[in-house]
Formats: structure tokens, C-alpha cells, sequence
């Protein structure tokens, strides 16, 4: 008889703006999830980086996200953190990408990641890693429209660039970037 088995790893967020103008194109839904490994100097939110801080993220949350996503004048949403491709928060993140994808294909997922593309694409990231955790990376990404790469670098700080903080993070057209086999940015 196979029981219900609670996962060991369970993400926690930061917070939930059901009304996010800054962190894609147009109105949006954003989720800040809870635990960064990478720690960039001069972050702008260093709140998110302990993996124990935060809130819960249940499913009772996850439902009232997805409801706060299905609004009619929600065109995105978009998922940062914190580090939502940390071996940490991958379960969640991948099931929360799909779950939203098969009901609101319509619509738009931004993801912001302190990986660049070629970790990502490559699976050659040094963070200890099993194949079934690099798998869950390459997933959620497929699922993505824009991926936001690149850990933040204080001495690239622009703040005239949209959407990014500092000047060697890419806005990657994921679909694009994967039916063409080589990095296509975004374009507004």
C-alpha cells in the first residue's frame, strides 16, 4: 500500500504581490520564494536568502496565488526570490510552473534566477546536484516564457535596464531560445 509521503524539502516565500508592476511586462502576479545560496553583495533582498525564514508555503497558499494569477487583468506571473532554482524549492517551484501552465496557458511566466542559461542548459552546475534535481531545473525552465539569469553584480548595477538590476543579467526568450537551440533575447 503506498502512503501519502510528505516531501523532506517543502519551499517557504517571502511574500506574494497580487499586484507586481516591476518584475515582468505588464500586471502580474509575484512570488518571492524563501532561500538563496548565492548571497550577491548589495542584494535587494537579502530578507529571502535563509531557507527557514518566511512563511509556509501550503497548498491552501499555492491555490490562492493561482486564483490571484486567474484574474482577467493578470497577464504574467512571475517567480523570484530568494533563489527558486535552489535544490531546495525545485518540487514546488516545478509543480507550481505546471499546475499553472495546463490552466493558464495564456498567460506568462517570468523567472528569476542567479543561474545563467548555460548552467541551466548544460548541467554543469557545482552545487551538488543529482540528475533528477538538474532534470527539475531543465523543466521548470521549458515551462517559462522569459528567464531572468545571472546572479546580480553590484560593480553592473543599471538601473535603466527593465526588469534586471545589473547589466550581465539576460532576458532570455525561453521558447524561442529552445526551438532555435542558441540564446534569443527577449524583446518587448
Amino acid at each position: 500500500m503506498i502512503t501519502n509521503i510528505r516531501r523532506v524539502t517543502e519551499i517557504r516565500y517571502a511574500q506574494i504581490r497580487s499586484l507586481d508592476l516591476s518584475n515582468g511586462e505588464g500586471v502580474g502576479v509575484a512570488l518571492f520564494v524563501q532561500g538563496c545560496h548565492f548571497h550577491c553583495e548589495n542584494c535587494f533582498n537579502p530578507e529571502t536568502w535563509d531557507f527557514d525564514g518566511g512563511k509556509e508555503w501550503t497548498e491552501e497558499v499555492k491555490n490562492k496565488f493561482l486564483e490571484l494569477a486567474n484574474k482577467s487583468y493578470i497577464k504574467r506571473i512571475s517567480i523570484l526570490g530568494g533563489e527558486p532554482l535552489a535544490k531546495e524549492n525545485l518540487d514546488d517551484v516545478l509543480d507550481l510552473v505546471n499546475e499553472f501552465r495546463l490552466s493558464k496557458s495564456e498567460k506568462s511566466i517570468w523567472l528569476y534566477t542567479g543561474y545563467t542559461w548555460e548552467e541551466i542548459r548544460k548541467n554543469n552546475m557545482k552545487d551538488g546536484l543529482r540528475y533528477g534535481e538538474l532534470t527539475k531545473r531543465a523543466k521548470i525552465i521549458t515551462e517559462c516564457d522569459v528567464l531572468v539569469d545571472g546572479q546580480y553584480i553590484e560593480s553592473q548595477r543599471d538601473l535603466s535596464l527593465p526588469y534586471r538590476g545589473s547589466s550581465n543579467q539576460r532576458l532570455i526568450d525561453v521558447q524561442q531560445s529552445l526551438q532555435k537551440g542558441e540564446i534569443v533575447l527577449w524583446q518587448a
